[in-house]
C-alpha cells in the first residue's frame, strides 16, 4: 500500500510539472490520472474502475 501511494504521488507531482511548463493539456492529464489510480491500485482504484466501466457501458449502448 506504501508504494502504490508512493507511485500516486510521484505520478501526480510529475503531471503537476508538465502542467506548469504548458506541455500538457487538463485531458491528458485526466487520463494520466486514472491510469496512475488503476496501475497503483490505491483504496480509490475501485471507484475509478467502477466509473469507467459505467462510461464504457454508457458508450457501449450508444447507436449512431
Amino acid at each position: 500500500m506504501l508504494l502504490s501511494m508512493s507511485a500516486v504521488l510521484l505520478l501526480g507531482l510529475f503531471i503537476w510539472f508538465l502542467l506548469r511548463i504548458r506541455y500538457l493539456r487538463w485531458a491528458d492529464a485526466l487520463l494520466c490520472g486514472t491510469f496512475g489510480f488503476l496501475l497503483a491500485r490505491t483504496v480509490a482504484a475501485p471507484a475509478v474502475q467502477m466509473l469507467l466501466t459505467g462510461i464504457g457501458a454508457i458508450l457501449g449502448q450508444l447507436r449512431f
